[in-house]
């Protein structure tokens, strides 16, 4: 199949063949070769950038996953899915003005809410290019001085996530809310002993669907987007096969069922 995104053993040379890859058909030139390459098979709608057409199929240690990326703007079933439950949320809380805080920022929430605020800032420990660095376990930042936290995919990073789940209610204004998916991989989680560097550099954890318990016993209100409350024209399922699990990269986690499988986008309310 014509531009797979392909994963060699040195997940650096990964990753840096798959961001020129992406670079490349992100072009004018590159989606219209990829809608070619591509013509006849399924297609989808990327909420993010407005694309039809078809989605990109990534591969990894573990085999295939199907319709991933969007090819124009490189959104994953991640984004597409964080960006619609965004649209839902919007219907009832105005972003306008408000104080944004976003970690690990993608590129294209930045500039979504570069265009509702001015007070907007970004954070990373290493990413160049943000406002600050801060430590979601220790955030030297005032109480009740944020509206809006958003930390995607990050927990899964932190050893201590009650401790950082703490530090994000505290800095919430009343009526705020942060937005906190992880990977969910397993029926229940698992905790490791140490980070798996092979799992996209550091999971301290196999998140189950068990780990919402852990924000209800923090935040005041968590509300569940999941894949399913949405069109599949925006595919944000993870089609993989984790049956073969664990692997020698993932040794602690659990095979699962099926080759659909759920994303979750956690609303924690302060």
């Amino acid at each position: 199949m014509a531009f797979k995104s392909q994963t060699f053993k040195d997940p650096l040379l990964s990753r840096v063949v798959a961001k020129i890859s992406r670079y490349i058909r992100a072009t004018k030139l590159g989606v219209a070769y990829f809608r070619w390459a591509h013509r006849g098979e399924r297609s989808f709608e990327c909420p993010i950038c407005g694309y039809h057409g078809p989605f990109v199929t990534l591969s990894a240690v573990y085999g295939e996953r199907l319709y991933a990326e969007c090819p124009q703007c490189g959104a994953l079933e991640r984004h597409r899915l964080l960006s619609l439950v965004l649209d839902d949320v919007a219907k009832g809380f105005s972003f306008q003005g408000k104080a944004i805080l976003h970690f690990a920022p993608e590129a294209f929430f930045r500039r979504r809410f570069m265009a509702l605020t001015k007070n907007y800032r970004t954070s990373d420990l290493v990413m160049m290019g943000v406002d600050m660095r801060a430590d979601l376990s220790d955030l030297a930042i005032d109480d009740s001085s944020v509206d809006v936290l958003f930390a995607s995919y990050i927990l899964q990073y932190i050893k201590d996530d009650l401790l950082a789940m703490r530090e994000i209610r505290r800095v919430l204004r009343p009526g705020g809310f942060s937005v906190l998916p992880v990977t969910i991989v397993s029926d229940e989680t698992v905790e490791y002993p140490e980070p798996n560097l092979d799992e996209s550099g550091g999971h301290v954890r196999a998140p189950g669907m068990d780990y919402f318990d852990r924000f209800c016993e923090i935040f005041s209100r968590v509300d569940l987007y999941r894949s399913s409350s949405y069109s599949e024209r925006f595919q944000t399922y993870v089609y993989e096969d984790r049956s073969q699990w664990p692997t020698k990269e993932m040794p602690l986690r659990r095979p699962s069922v099926g080759v659909r499988h759920e994303e979750i986008v956690p609303i924690c309310w302060r």
